[in-house]
C-alpha cells in the first residue's frame, strides 16, 4: 500500500507540473485531479503505518478501521480515475474556449504572461493560431504574425517579418495549436485516469486482504460481534 501511495503522489505531482507550465490556458478542473491524487497518496501512506501497527499488535479494531479507510480510498481513487477520463474528453472544448479568450490579450507593449505562453505553445507545438495562422488576422494588420509562428533562419541580421503566406518556407506547421496542444493535455489527463483506476483495483485487493486478516484475528482472539 505504501508504494501505491508513492505512485499516486508521483503521478499527481508530475502531471500537475506539466499543467502548471500552461496554467493561463487551463481551467481549474485541470489542477483539481492531480491535487486530489496527491492528497489520496499522502493519506494512503499515513494509514499504511496504521494498518501495519494493527497487524503487528494483532488488534482487530485497528485492522477493521484500516479496512474501512482503505475502502473509502478505493472509492475516491475510482472517482479520480473516472474524472481523469472525463477531463480528457472535455480537454478540446475547454482549451478551444481558453485560446479564443486569450488571443486578444496577446501584446508586446507590454509583454504579459499570455503573450509569453502563446509564444511557448506555438514554438513547442510547431503551430500558429488556434485552427490556423489566419486566426491572428483579427488582431494584427497587414497579415503580420507573432514571430513565434515562424522559424527565424540562421544568419538573419536585423529585422525579420513573419507573415501569413502559404509559400512562406519559414512558417510553422500550417495547423493551428488547438489540435496538438489539446491532445498533449488530454494525454496527460488520461495518465491521471489510468493511475487512479489501476491503483483503485490494487487497493480493492488490499481491502479484501485486510478484511481477511481482521477475520483471522477475530477468530483467534475469540471476539464476538462486529467489534
Amino acid at each position: 500500500m505504501f508504494i501505491t501511495g508513492i505512485i499516486l503522489i508521483a503521478v499527481g505531482a508530475g502531471v500537475g507540473a506539466v499543467f502548471n507550465d500552461y496554467e493561463d490556458f487551463l481551467v481549474g478542473k485541470f489542477f483539481s485531479i492531480p491535487t486530489f491524487l496527491i492528497v489520496i497518496g499522502s493519506f494512503i501512506i499515513v494509514i499504511t503505518f496504521f494498518g501495519c501497527w494493527g497487524a503487528l499488535k494483532e488488534n482487530y479494531c485497528l485492522i477493521l478501521s484500516f479496512s474501512i479507510m482503505l475502502f473509502i480510498i478505493f472509492i475516491l481513487e475510482l472517482a479520480a480515475g473516472i474524472s481523469g477520463y472525463v477531463l480528457r474528453n472535455d480537454a478540446y472544448d475547454l482549451i478551444d474556449t481558453s485560446l479564443n479568450q486569450s488571443m486578444g490579450s496577446y501584446s508586446n507593449k507590454p509583454v504579459n504572461d499570455v503573450t509569453i505562453l502563446w509564444d511557448v505553445v506555438q514554438r513547442n507545438f510547431d503551430c500558429c493560431g488556434i485552427n490556423n495562422a489566419t486566426d491572428w488576422s483579427d488582431h494584427f494588420k497587414d497579415n503580420q504574425l507573432p514571430l513565434s509562428c515562424c522559424k527565424i533562419p540562421a544568419g538573419t541580421i536585423g529585422t525579420f517579418s513573419c507573415l501569413v503566406d502559404n509559400n512562406n518556407p519559414n512558417m510553422n506547421n500550417k495547423l493551428g495549436c488547438l489540435s496538438g496542444f489539446s491532445k498533449y493535455i488530454a494525454d496527460h489527463a488520461v495518465s491521471l485516469g489510468a493511475a487512479g483506476v489501476v491503483i483503485a483495483i490494487i487497493q480493492f485487493f488490499g481491502v479484501i486482504f485486510a478484511c481477511y486478516i481482521a477475520r483471522e484475528i477475530k477468530i483467534r482472539n475469540g471476539i464476538t460481534g462486529f467489534i
